[in-house]
Formats: C-alpha cells, sequence, structure tokens
C-alpha cells in the first residue's frame, strides 16, 4: 500500500497532472459510455479537421474567413454527392454481383477439394476433405442466413444513413463556421490552470493533423492506384476491390494482410492457375510495398511513428470495444495516449534510471 501512496504522492501531487488526468478519464469515459451515439458528430470533427487545413490556406492568401469556409464547403458537399449518386450505387452494385456469384464459388471450391485426394493421397484423406466440405456447406448456410438477416435490417440501415447525410453536412459547416466561437465556450469551461493539458493538447494536434491528412492523400493514392491496376489487369469488381484496398490502409498492417486474401479468391475464381493470377497477386504486393516503404514515409514523416506492437495493440483494443469504428480511430486514440506519455511530467530521478 505504501508504494502505491508513494507513486501518487510523486506523479499527481502537481495540480497540472490532476488536471490533465481528469480530462483523460472523462474523454475515455465519454468514449466508452457514448462513443456509439455520437459516431456522426466524431466523424463530422474529423472531416472539419481535414477541411480546417484547406481554409486556413485559403485565409493565408488572402481570403476572408466566411468566404474561405463557404468555398471549402461548397467542394466537400459536391465531393460527397459524387460519392452518394456516382461512387455508392458503383459499389453496392459490385457488391451485389460478388455475393451472387458466392454460390458459383462455393462450388468451385468444392470440385477443387474433392481433387485433392487423388493429386496428393498421401497427404489428404478423403474422411478429412469430406469434413472440410461439410464445414464449408454449414459455413455457406450460416452466410446465406446472416445475408437475408441483413436485407431485412437494411431498412433500418437506410433511415440511419439519411440522417447521417443530412446530419454530418450540417455538423461540418457549423464546426467550420464557429471554430472560434466553439472553442472559446469550451475554455471558459476549463480551469485556468491548464497549461500542461494545454502543452500536451498542441502536441498532440500536430500529430493527428499530419496524421488525418496523411491518410486522406494516401487512401486516395492506393485507391486509384489499385483500381487502374486492377482494370487493366481485367479483374472483376476492381472498383470494390480497389476501395477496399484503399480503406484498408486506416489499419496498418492487418488492412493488407487481410485484403489478400478477397483479391487472391476473385483472381482465382476468374483466371484459375494461371499467369494472370500471378501478375495481379504480384502488382497487389507491388502496391502494399510501395505504401509501405515510399508513400507512408513521405506522407507521415512528421508523425510520430509507433511500435507495430502499439499498432496492432491498439486495433485489437479498441476494435474490441467499438468494433468497426474503434478500429477506426485505434490509430488517432494511439497517437493520443503516445502524446500524453511523452509529454507527462518525470522525476528527476526517472530519468536518471532512464
Amino acid at each position: 500500500m505504501s508504494v502505491i501512496k508513494e507513486w501518487f504522492r510523486r506523479y499527481f501531487s502537481d495540480p497540472q497532472v490532476v488536471i490533465l488526468a481528469v480530462f483523460l478519464v472523462t474523454g475515455i469515459a465519454t468514449f466508452l459510455f457514448a462513443g456509439r451515439h455520437l459516431v456522426p458528430v466524431i466523424a463530422s470533427l474529423i472531416i472539419a479537421y481535414l477541411l480546417e487545413g484547406v481554409t486556413q490556406s485559403l485565409q493565408r492568401i488572402g481570403a476572408p474567413r466566411m468566404l474561405a469556409v463557404g468555398t471549402v464547403f461548397a467542394i466537400f458537399f459536391l465531393v460527397l454527392l459524387a460519392l452518394l449518386f456516382w461512387l455508392l450505387p458503383v459499389l453496392t452494385r459490385q457488391a451485389t454481383q460478388l455475393l451472387q456469384e458466392v454460390p458459383d464459388m462455393l462450388s468451385a471450391s468444392q470440385t477443387l477439394i474433392l481433387s485433392l485426394p487423388e493429386k496428393y493421397p498421401t497427404i489428404f484423406s478423403e474422411v478429412e476433405i469430406e469434413n472440410v466440405l461439410n464445414q464449408i456447406r454449414r459455413e455457406a448456410g450460416s452466410f446465406t442466413d446472416k445475408m437475408l438477416r441483413q436485407t431485412l435490417s437494411s431498412v433500418i440501415g437506410i433511415i440511419t444513413l439519411v440522417v447521417y447525410i443530412v446530419l454530418m453536412p450540417l455538423l461540418v459547416f457549423f464546426f467550420l463556421k464557429d471554430k472560434a466561437l466553439i472553442i472559446g465556450w469550451i475554455r471558459q469551461h476549463l480551469p485556468k490552470e491548464r497549461g500542461l493539458a494545454s502543452r500536451v493538447w498542441q502536441g498532440v494536434d500536430v500529430q493527428l493533423g499530419n496524421f488525418i491528412r496523411g491518410k486522406f492523400w494516401e487512401i486516395l493514392m492506393i485507391w486509384g492506384t489499385s483500381y487502374l491496376t486492377f482494370m487493366l489487369m481485367g479483374l472483376n469488381f476492381s472498383l470494390l476491390l480497389a476501395f477496399l484496398v484503399g480503406v484498408s490502409v486506416l489499419v496498418p498492417y492487418i488492412g493488407a494482410a487481410v485484403m489478400t486474401f478477397p483479391v487472391a479468391l476473385v483472381a482465382y475464381f476468374q483466371f484459375g492457375w494461371t499467369g494472370d493470377l500471378a501478375w495481379i497477386i504480384s502488382a497487389y504486393l507491388i502496391i502494399q510495398v510501395l505504401d509501405g516503404n515510399v508513400l507512408v514515409p513521405i506522407l507521415f514523416s512528421e508523425v510520430v511513428n509507433l511500435h507495430p506492437i502499439a499498432i496492432i495493440v491498439a486495433v485489437l483494443f479498441f476494435g474490441g470495444v467499438w468494433g468497426f469504428w474503434g478500429v477506426f480511430f485505434a490509430i488517432p486514440l494511439a497517437i493520443l495516449f503516445h502524446g500524453v506519455l511523452n509529454a507527462w511530467p518525470k522525476r528527476p530521478d526517472d530519468v536518471d534510471a532512464v
């Protein structure tokens, strides 16, 4: 017990540290208990955060704040309309076609698996193959049931999407337009002695801004490059697969590994064991290598490099807590915690020990 008391005395005797700890606990509690309900607000904040950089660039060349906000928001709204009325229908159509081909893929898989005992009798037995086929049939039945339930619940999903489509542009506009008012209102309700918390936020603000803008451009570049590559190679569902490959960069390492399977499966069932399959997989791997070794260092040169273990742990933890949105926000939250740990006051004896 004395050890715990000494630890608290060393690290929480400073009021600045206590204020920072209260901010962290409040923020974590808000995310844990209300994060799912605040998804439109959080997503709108991220978009406004992304657009703020463009707004400030227009202001630096002499444009008034309201003119800059109006111009940036108009461009954002036009892009949103293009996504809703062009991209979303195409992606939906390709996803539907892909799901319709799943039974044919399962049938082809069954034929391939049945041929394994004849080709490799010393490795595969008929009993093992039959067990695998039974498992595939069970998974196929489960998949069909899930898709039926998803179809029945799609009405609710459409209503939710419509609400998000209406709310998010409004929130983005007001976050941009009333940025000074919102920040001023927040500051007047915060303690005056918050120097440490302000320094932490200033450092994290730079890191998060660079990360969000860098990820935006990375997604666009990987998506466009993948789409051109898949389209020129004649791969089916090129736009859908390229979009998923682009979005997968939000989850470093894991996203690239996971997307290897759908790209390889679609290519296999389209081309079989041919040179086209090898070329498509090779092209996909080259894109991932260039992304990790060329694009990422250029885009994220000013962002704190998190260790791969820290990234994987953050994805697993926040993904387990909040599902998809936890995976989406895992890296920004990891950057936040990294910035807090770096800025946390250290005692002289701690520095000497290091």
